[in-house]
């Protein structure tokens, strides 16, 4: 199978407290060099807690936030940003809150005739034709292209939003928390829908979110991130059933589920690293309970651990 994106030591360091004169107060590393690859058709899905770089990475991958280093391809290029038009035609972003995402001055027709006249020149009835495919692949009514966002439910909102980043005709689509804003009964109708799409028109979605029961149901793969990094990777169906980084089991461990009484898992530390003055070594050691000597000296490197898993733990859990 083919390689859909890759990312090669992408990174992200925000600088705080700049000054007109003088460096600034300090640095943050939003989301540490990080080696990714997407297959071709696939989902590969992103979690972590609120803070851990998720967005950011997101944020890069679509031209939103310049990295700091590294390279992203897609298709075996390097992404060239000189042209928009062809930026646009390779990924697309689909936004959190839907509804906040649609400028609410312009009409639902107007908001989708914009990809298609600037990325693909479309004008006249090809252009009309062009909207009512989309809008019929999303399951929308045609009568919705003359009214503006507010007059929208949440779920509606989302699928004028899948439906304009379809517009634009992208191989890869990065869905960053698309359900997070939406009833749990609505959620299930929009990844169902996702689903559909990815197989109707052959996409490759990087779906992020911090629902892991969303995230196992959706992806073929799942990436865990924590202060920044990659802490393992594998596929969906074993990630979760057996992780062999601590904090993926704490992940686990922690969602809610129906039936079970809600228990905070056991930690040293609940409280996340200080961004401006990270520890040294591993980044979860003050969190967890395998912690040695040497999780507080060395950071550990993201290495196989059977098949295709990958974490990055000097002191991995048992399969």
């Amino acid at each position: 199978m083919s390689v859909a994106l890759r990312t090669e030591d992408l990174a992200k360091t925000f600088e705080i407290g700049k000054r007109i004169i003088g460096p600034p107060r300090g640095l943050v590393r939003a989301v540490h060099p990080t080696t990714l690859e997407v297959r071709e058709g696939e989902t590969l899905g992103i979690v972590g807690e609120s803070g851990c770089g998720k967005s950011t990475l997101a944020r890069m991958l679509v031209g939103l936030e310049p990295p700091t280093g590294g390279s992203i391809e897609i298709a075996g290029k390097a992404l060239d940003k000189s042209d928009p038009a062809a930026f646009g035609r390779l990924i697309q972003y689909v936004f959190q809150d839907p509804i906040s995402s649609l400028n609410p001055r312009k009409t639902i027709r107007q908001i989708m005739e914009a990809p298609l006249r600037r990325l693909h020149g479309m004008r006249g009835e090809k252009l009309r034709a062009r909207i009512s495919e989309i809008f019929d692949s999303v399951n929308l009514r045609e009568e919705f292209l003359g009214r503006y966002p507010h007059e929208f439910s949440g779920g509606q909102a989302q699928r004028i939003g899948i439906a304009r980043a379809l517009a634009a005709a992208p191989r890869i689509l990065i869905l960053d928390e698309p359900v997070s804003a939406l009833d749990v009964s609505v959620q299930a109708q929009v990844l169902n829908l996702l689903a559909r799409l990815r197989e109707e028109f052959n996409l490759t979605y990087l779906f992020i979110s911090h629902d892991l029961a969303v995230v196992e149901a959706v992806s073929d793969r799942v990436a865990v991130l924590y202060f920044g990094a990659v802490v393992e990777m594998g596929e969906a169906s074993r990630i979760f059933a057996s992780p062999r980084h601590p904090y993926t089991k704490l992940l686990a461990d922690s969602a809610p589920v129906v039936g079970r009484p809600l228990t905070a898992p056991e930690q040293k530390d609940t409280e996340l690293p200080d961004p401006l003055n990270p520890p040294p070594g591993c980044a979860f050691a003050n969190r967890c309970p395998r912690a040695s000597d040497l999780c507080r000296r060395e950071v550990p490197e993201l290495r196989r651990m059977g098949g295709d898993q990958l974490a990055a733990c000097h002191h991995p859990l048992d399969p």
